[in-house]
């Protein structure tokens, strides 16, 4: 094909791509308006017995903080955002993982909101990226960044960024919520690592 030719349609193939994406949650009357969490987590029955640990709600962009579903066509167009026509998540991806990181460092100690009183070091997360990439029409994976603060009177102790990425089983929603599942709780344990080893930790 000549090279201004594939230029030219290139463009339209994106546009046809993402309507296919954005439509095949909802091919069937059984699979519209689908909703999607990050699955069971494992209970904790009892706190663990390290310092305690404000974690604050975990902040997000105003284009993560809906409960709308976004993937990227990376291959055809990495700038440009998408969501799913008929798949959802129950919540907003950030309550989503606030959830999850609470339950995940309560098993080294008690973990507080950001409304309790209690003085205690205190941990913000802010997500920077929750979205399915696709690297081609038939390949994807779950991407999620984060930034994490600790910090204790005021002080930073510590601060870092966060990368997970999971492989996509199928390049549809039920795919992405998955691999997106699976990076979270990659992050997550990350995080709850790297909370772990830091100056307070040791500090009852």
């Amino acid at each position: 094909m000549p090279r201004i030719l594939d230029r030219a349609l290139r463009p339209a193939a994106a546009v046809l791509t993402l309507a296919l994406v954005a439509g095949c949650a909802g091919n069937s009357a059984a699979l519209s308006n689908v909703r999607y969490d990050l699955g069971p987590t494992s209970p904790v029955v009892t706190a663990g017995t390290g310092p305690a640990l404000k974690v604050l709600d975990v902040a997000a962009p105003d284009g993560l903080d809906s409960n709308k579903f976004v993937y990227r066509l990376a291959y055809a167009d990495a700038q440009r955002m998408a969501v799913y026509r008929d798949s959802r998540w129950t919540a907003p991806p950030a309550q989503l993982l606030t959830q999850r990181l609470r339950s995940a460092l309560s098993s080294r100690g008690a973990v507080l909101e950001g409304s309790d009183g209690v003085r205690a070091p205190t941990l913000k997360v802010d997500l920077n990226e929750f979205e399915q990439v696709f690297d081609g029409q038939s390949q994807s994976h779950g991407a999620v960044t984060a930034r994490a603060t600790l910090m204790q009177d005021g002080k930073v102790l510590g601060q870092r960024t966060f990368v997970a990425r999971a492989p996509s089983s199928t390049p549809d929603a039920a795919g992405g919520a998955r691999a997106l599942a699976a990076a979270s709780d990659e992050l997550v344990s990350q995080i709850a690592a790297w909370v772990g080893v830091q100056a307070y930790a040791g500090t009852p």
